[in-house]
């Protein structure tokens, strides 16, 4: 039996050659099951994901992941991903699928908070998303490696848009990344994927009042994981979760902009789904098998 072994290369490769769709649709599959209530069966595959958390405050690689995907029945290992991107990919994937569902106009400037592995893969793909995307904003607590690091890379891959750099004071004393609701301007469509537990905060909690309806991955998770939404009361008929839109969305005649009560900015926050993991593996792996791409280890359960 073979085992095919894909690197941190090798995925980066399968990322780029992925159009956006194809990425937005198995996302959009696991948030719809996930609001149905329907019981998630993969078909012939399970999956076991390893996240080391480094501890030392001087190691700035991310988080080492790797993703084993294993034949149900047998239980033998039959794909081994290098998954560092994983969460940052299929968290990027979601955050295009609800750009997608919640902006009434196509988005002609984009701001990015950060300059991480998350920044890089939400641009990216933003910017293969959406095709009106003129500028890009990237704004980082100072002016570092990481930042003109991302800065270069970017301009590389999308030489049409107009990509610039902007540093906080690093005196300035802000609680979250979006320090005052009144810096997001009329019909600002927000991704907030920073922060998972109720210690961190993303934004100034007057944001989440001037949005009608907040729009979630799981209300169960989010409503005892996300600060501002249990600092703001928010009860679940004031939120929604994005698989309700996306059966919405399913039923229309084509794509177009889902309806719902909306304030004067769009929220959408996710705070990660497990599935979500198998699912982005999953994609991943079936475009390596189309490509040709990957490391087959042969006879390894001999």
């Amino acid at each position: 039996m073979l085992l095919l072994i894909l690197s941190a290369q090798d995925v980066n490769t399968i990322i780029a050659a992925l159009p956006s769709a194809e990425l937005e649709a198995p996302m959009a599959s696991e948030f719809r099951r996930l609001s149905s209530g329907s019981h998630y069966a993969s078909p012939q595959k399970t999956s076991i994901t390893i996240r080391f958390c480094p501890t030392s405050p001087e190691d700035k690689c991310g988080l080492p992941t790797s993703t084993t995907l294993l034949d149900e029945e047998s239980g033998h290992a039959e794909e081994i991903v290098n998954a560092s991107a994983q969460t940052a990919l299929r968290s990027a994937a979601s955050s295009v699928l609800a750009t997608h569902l919640l902006l009434s106009e196509p988005p002609s400037s984009l701001v990015a908070f950060g300059a991480g592995k998350q920044i890089e893969v939400h641009l990216d793909l933003h910017i293969r998303a959406f095709l009106s995307l003129k500028r890009c904003t990237i704004v980082n607590p100072s002016t570092n490696a990481h930042l003109e690091n991302l800065l270069f890379v970017l301009r590389q891959s999308h030489p049409l848009i107009s990509l610039k750099g902007l540093s906080l004071d690093n005196t300035t004393n802000l609680r979250s990344a979006i320090g005052h609701a009144n810096w997001v301007s009329l019909g600002t469509h927000l991704n907030r994927v920073g922060s998972f537990k109720p210690g961190m905060v993303e934004v100034d909690c007057g944001l989440i009042s001037r949005s009608e309806t907040i729009v979630i991955d799981s209300i169960e998770a989010c409503a005892i994981e996300t600060r501002e939404l249990i600092a703001a009361g928010l009860s679940a008929g004031d939120m929604t979760e994005i698989g309700q839109l996306v059966e919405e969305w399913d039923c229309q005649d084509g794509p177009g902009e889902v309806q719902m009560r909306k304030g004067d900015v769009m929220v959408f926050k996710s705070v990660g789904i497990g599935l979500r993991d198998v699912a982005i593996a999953r994609c991943v792996v079936s475009k390596a098998e189309n490509l040709g791409i990957g490391t087959t280890v042969v006879d390894f359960h001999v």
